[in-house]
C-alpha cells in the first residue's frame, strides 16, 4: 500500500488526507513550513507531523503537495534535492500541468497532477462532500495506472486529461464556479438598483439560484433552460436591453447568444430570427 505524505496543510490537505483515511488509504501525516499547521492536521486526520520536509519525504513513498499554485514549483525545487527515486509526486492544482515538476525524469521520481474538481471552503468538513467528485488526473505514462486505482479505491470517477489540456479544463471549472459568483453579484447589484438593501437582494435571488442549479443538475442545461431567451420574447428582451448599459449589457448579449444555441436545440421548430437579429443589432 503506497504511504502518501502530505506537504501543505491547508484546506486541501485537511480534506484529502482526511478523506483519503476515512477510505483507509495509508496515510504518513503532513509537514508545512506552519508547525502548528501540520499539527492541527495530524490530529484531525489521527497520523503524524513531520518538523521537517527531508522526513515526510523519507517516510513517505508517495507526496501531495497541497500547497497554492504559486508555492508548487518553489517546494518541488526542495525535494528534488532529496533522495526520492522511485516516488509518486502529486500536486493538487487545476491549472498547472505535472510538466511543474521539472526535470523528474532525471531524478527517477514520477510526477502527476491530481485534481479535484471541486471547491474546497472550510478544511474541517469539506472531506465530507467529496464522494462522487470527479478527480482529473495527468502526468508521467509509467505509474499512471497505478494513481488511477488508488484514487478509483476511493469511489470517485476518474478522468485522465493530457497536460496540454489542463488550461481548457481549468477555464470550464472557472465558468461554472467562479463565473457563477459573478452573474449572482451582477443580479443583486440590480436589485439594489431597484432600492433592495444588499441583503435582501441576496436572499431574494438564493431560491431562484438554487433551483436553477438543482434543475441543471437534474434534468441537464438544455431541459433546465426557461426565460424569455427560450421563448423567443423579443419583447422582454428589448426591455432588458433598453435598461442596460456598459459591461452589464455587453454580457447579456453575450450570454444570451448562447442561451440561444441551448434554445435551438431545446425548440428546433420554434422561429428565433427575430431574436438573434436584435442581438446582433445591438452587439453592433
Amino acid at each position: 500500500m503506497m504511504k502518501i505524505g502530505f506537504i501543505g496543510a491547508g484546506k486541501v490537505g485537511f480534506s484529502l488526507g482526511k478523506y483519503f483515511c476515512e477510505h483507509h488509504l495509508d496515510v504518513t501525516g503532513y509537514y508545512s513550513k506552519n508547525l502548528q499547521s501540520a499539527k492541527e492536521a495530524a490530529v484531525f486526520t489521527d497520523t503524524m507531523y513531520f518538523e521537517d520536509i527531508e522526513s515526510i519525504v523519507r517516510s513517505s513513498d508517495t507526496l501531495f503537495l497541497t500547497v497554492p499554485d504559486g508555492a508548487i514549483g518553489e517546494v518541488w525545487s526542495s525535494i528534488k534535492k532529496l533522495p526520492i527515486q522511485n516516488k509518486i509526486i502529486c500536486h493538487c492544482s487545476g491549472s498547472l500541468s505535472s510538466a511543474v515538476f521539472s526535470e523528474i525524469d532525471h531524478c527517477q521520481s514520477y510526477g502527476y497532477s491530481v485534481h479535484p474538481l471541486f471547491a474546497f471552503s472550510d478544511k474541517r468538513n469539506s472531506y465530507k462532500e467529496l464522494s462522487g467528485v470527479f478527480f482529473t488526473l495527468e502526468g508521467s505514462k509509467e505509474r499512471l495506472n497505478e494513481v488511477k486505482m488508488l484514487l478509483e479505491k476511493l469511489g470517485n470517477p476518474v478522468q485522465v486529461i493530457s497536460a496540454e489540456n489542463k488550461p481548457i479544463y481549468h477555464c470550464a471549472a472557472v465558468y461554472v464556479s467562479n463565473f457563477m459568483v459573478a452573474l449572482a453579484q451582477i443580479g443583486i447589484d440590480l436589485l439594489v438598483d431597484c432600492g433592495f438593501r444588499e441583503n435582501e437582494a441576496a436572499s431574494a435571488l438564493n431560491p431562484l439560484l438554487m433551483g436553477n442549479v438543482k434543475n441543471i443538475v437534474k434534468q441537464g442545461p438544455t431541459n433546465a433552460l426557461t426565460g424569455p431567451i427560450e421563448r423567443s420574447d423579443i419583447g422582454t428582451v428589448s426591455g432588458h436591453l433598453a435598461h442596460l448599459t456598459g459591461s452589464q449589457k455587453e454580457l447579456y448579449i453575450l450570454l444570451s447568444r448562447k442561451l440561444m444555441e441551448i434554445a435551438k436545440k431545446k425548440n428546433p421548430a420554434r422561429n428565433y430570427d427575430g431574436l438573434e437579429n436584435l442581438l446582433r443589432g445591438e452587439q453592433s
